[in-house]
């Protein structure tokens, strides 16, 4: 589902119209984005919560030249869900 599906599909179900819901839809990644940049987590009760991780520096392996590469240590976003919506999704039919 892309995001303008998802923009799509609100703007049906609550009768606000598209370019509404796109601002508010792209406000939230926004606000998301701006949080987690200034190391701060967002938890959405029901949905989940995106967390920071930090990854260790390691030594890697640059495999077209089979030589070692030094990876700094970094931070990345993580997605945790909620309890409700992994069941939702382990309990859903294909």
């Amino acid at each position: 589902m892309t995001k303008a599906e998802i923009v799509t599909a609100i703007s049906n179900k609550t009768g606000i119209g598209k370019d509404a819901v796109l601002t508010i839809v792209e406000e939230l990644m926004v606000t998301i984005k701006e949080n987690m940049t200034a190391n701060e987590e967002v938890y959405l009760r029901g949905f989940g919560s995106f967390t920071i991780k930090t990854r260790q520096a390691k030594i890697g392996r640059n495999i077209s030249k089979g030589e070692p590469v030094f990876v700094p240590a970094h931070c990345i976003p993580s997605f945790k869900p909620c309890k409700e919506f992994l069941n939702d999704v382990k309990n859903s039919t294909k």
